[in-house]
């Protein structure tokens, strides 16, 4: 069976344009890995504070980084941009699963990951409902 073809940034309801920095790049000339993570990172917090009204100082519920991976398809470096398409593959009660997609100024797929957060609250880290306004935001995301 052929596999099936890879995501487009139209595949993502939300994206968020993330400029490379110097730092970014490794010995090898290309941004490291871990890099791409903190890309995914920063994409879907965007969207959380932008849309759903994360409150990330104050709120009482944060959410955590269950598991995350990612598979590298093709480097960047810098100088440029690179734009993360986020939608939602599973939205739980407490905890939700992102897909992402990374793209090069070509719109070129170079990285697809998946990131789970779960919601705690902020104090006894025991894991919460996802907040009403978190969760109508997220729900507009679900692919």
């Amino acid at each position: 069976m052929p596999d099936a073809a890879p995501p487009t940034l139209a595949d993502f309801p939300f994206a968020s344009t993330i400029t490379t920095r110097w730092k970014d790049n490794d010995v090898y000339g290309h941004v490291n890995n871990v890099e791409y993570y903190s890309y995914f990172d920063s994409a879907i917090n965007s969207f959380l504070i932008r849309e759903g009204g994360l409150e990330i100082a104050t709120g009482d519920a944060i959410g955590v980084c269950a598991q995350s991976q990612c598979r590298f398809l093709a480097s960047v470096s810098f100088p440029g941009d690179v734009r993360c398409g986020v939608r939602v593959g599973r939205l739980g009660t407490s905890s939700v699963t992102y897909e992402l997609g990374l793209f090069d100024d070509a719109a070129t797929l170079v990285a697809e990951g998946t990131f789970t957060h779960v919601f705690v609250d902020r104090e006894t880290r025991r894991p919460v409902p996802i907040p009403a306004g978190l969760r109508e935001a997220l729900g507009r995301l679900v692919g």
